[in-house]
């Protein structure tokens, strides 16, 4: 498969996993536990991401380490962004009204597209695409 069509498909995946973890599977009991490191709402919500990029990576022909090594990477990347969002998000203590809350929100968001820039390119470079 020549490598644009691959990074296509790649991030049409990647998308679609991100709205659908993001946005569809979190119910409350993750959403309010995920800046918490003792409540298990963020690691599942983070696992639920890393687990869910695999597609991406059979995409690119990924062998298993090569597929773990890299969700192992989204785990802890996902995890520490929504973490240190959380924390923010409380200490300014504003809501859905505010530029604030939405320049938090759009801040988290970013750097998970970015990630995914990033996991598209190692993984295209692991498999030679």
């Amino acid at each position: 498969m020549q490598p644009a069509i691959m990074t296509i498909l790649m991030l049409v995946w990647l998308q679609l996993k991100h709205y659908v973890a993001d946005y569809l599977m979190q119910p409350k009991w993750v959403l309010f536990a995920k800046g918490d490191m003792r409540r298990a709402g963020g690691y599942v919500h983070a696992g639920i991401h890393a687990v869910g990029s695999i597609p991406a990576y059979l995409i690119a022909g990924l062998g298993l380490t090569d597929m773990a090594v890299l969700c192992v990477a989204e785990f802890i990347i996902h995890y520490v962004v929504d973490f240190i969002k959380v924390d923010l998000s409380a200490r300014s203590k504003s809501g859905p009204d505010s530029t604030i809350y939405w320049a938090l929100h759009g801040g988290d968001q970013l750097l998970h597209q970015l990630t995914y820039a990033g996991l598209i390119f190692v993984a295209l470079s692991m498999s030679g695409g």
